[in-house]
């Protein structure tokens, strides 16, 4: 299975890359779920094409002038995109010609060594003219020639990324129990790691983004196989960036991807941030189960019986589209309640392989119907007749019925509920689908 993906639109200022990225982005708004608690930063979404997820990713304009306002904190982003992503789409201007900052761009691409599509923007022309192989000279072949905003070309454009990202190499799993560590800069990713393999083998610094490659470490514990996958911080020739906080969530999605179970790692000692919610969104958009691991539980002063209780109570308010997430404290710097956390991990993965008998799941389920029958909605009332669970990454239930439309959010809430109820399913997203009986 070829992973889905990263794609980064890169180019100088006002070619139109904001506009490429949002008319992407809008060919996916009837799978896009508006999750309360999932804060969307523009940088970065999901968009699919032909059945295809990938990630995109916008950035802002690179320039030669070093006068302009954040220019060279917009290149530093520019440069993690391309150093993340696996294609590239190189906008450039057709109104205004090639200039030397697209020039200088091209050079920054040609080290990266990686895919370039090279789009001509504000092209609104029927045909194509003579004039755009002049585009060729910046040494990408032969151009795609668009308009962001009125649409035009951008089916061709999709298909050539997608051509690209169809030849990725293919996902090989390792075996037993793999979890990535995701989080912002600073909560002690590489400390936890060092913590759980007991040995310092991840460089541990007090500035963040000291880590520059995600690495995977295997190792055994209890005679249970675990492979800990540390994601990466952001670090440039040396030089740490602390303004580029929000690109650390690209560092992350190729983790979660390959993970079975992934931790989310905060700083139990400051208040859950934005950036939080976001890297969190992104093991929530892939259905992954996530264990909200709080660091630093050494350095919170005054503890008591009730301090637990009222410090998760605050990080689940921030959370609330993570409601089925275990949560668990530990201090990486003093390696204590790891066994809590492993013990967290085993049952969530116990969870996550867990199977229910269909004949126990309908009993369960005609139950649910007769204490709660379903509200009127949409001009029905829904009928479940069966349901069924079949072989998936997450738990997967298929209710069979009179028909779909007819199941209101807060009834699939009350059967989801259920199951967990009956069934255990901790820590673990459950997916409801209702299918119409034929």
């Amino acid at each position: 299975m070829a992973r889905k993906g990263t794609v980064a639109i890169i180019g100088r200022p006002n070619v139109g890359k904001s506009t490429l990225f949002n008319r992407i982005i809008k060919d996916r708004l009837a799978i896009v779920e508006d999750t309360p608690g999932v804060t969307r930063d523009r940088i970065y979404a999901y968009s699919e094409w032909l059945t295809r997820e990938f990630l995109l990713i916008d950035t802002g304009g690179i320039t030669l002038d070093h006068q302009a306002l954040f220019a060279e904190e917009i290149k530093m982003q520019a440069e993690i995109a391309i150093n993340e992503a696996d294609v590239i789409v190189f906008v450039v201007s057709y109104k205004e010609g090639i200039s030397p900052d697209d020039e200088m761009i091209a050079k920054m691409l040609y080290k990266a060594k990686k895919p370039v599509i090279l789009a001509i923007n504000k092209y609104d022309k029927q045909e194509k003219d003579n004039e755009l192989y002049e585009y060729m000279a910046l040494g990408f072949g032969e151009p795609i020639a668009i308009s962001a905003s009125h649409g035009i070309g951008i089916g061709d454009l999709l298909d050539q990324i997608i051509s690209y990202l169809d030849e990725l190499p293919v996902k090989i799993k390792n075996k037993g129990i793999n979890f990535s560590i995701i989080g912002r800069p600073n909560v002690g990713k590489s400390s936890l790691t060092n913590a759980i393999l007991g040995e310092e083998r991840v460089i541990v610094s007090d500035i963040a983004g000291t880590t520059t490659d995600s690495i995977d470490t295997t190792f055994t514990r209890n005679k249970t196989e675990y492979t800990v996958i540390d994601t990466a911080g952001i670090r440039r020739k040396g030089k740490v960036y602390e303004k580029l906080e929000k690109y650390s969530v690209l560092r992350a999605v190729s983790a979660i991807e390959r993970s079975d179970i992934v931790l989310l790692l905060i700083d139990g000692t400051q208040k859950v941030t934005d950036q939080d919610t976001n890297i969190g969104g992104l093991a929530f958009e892939q259905k992954k189960p996530v264990i909200i691991v709080v660091n630093k539980w050494d350095a919170i002063p005054q503890k008591t019986e009730r301090t637990m209780n009222e410090i998760e109570k605050q990080i689940r308010g921030y959370f609330k589209y993570l409601n089925y997430a275990k949560m668990v404290f530990v201090s990486a710097l003093e390696k204590k309640r790891l066994n809590a956390l492993f013990s967290a991990i085993e049952e969530v993965y116990t969870g996550l392989k867990q199977r229910v008998k269909t004949s126990v799941l309908n009993e369960i389920l005609v139950k649910a119907q007769l204490l709660n029958p379903p509200p009127d909605f949409n001009g029905g009332r829904v009928k479940i007749y069966y349901a069924t669970q079949p072989e998936s990454t997450i738990p997967t239930f298929i209710m069979f019925c009179n028909n779909p439309q007819y199941v209101h959010f807060s009834y699939k809430r009350f059967l989801e509920n259920q199951i967990r109820d009956y069934f255990g399913f901790n820590g673990v997203p459950i997916n409801i689908l209702f299918r119409e009986r034929k």
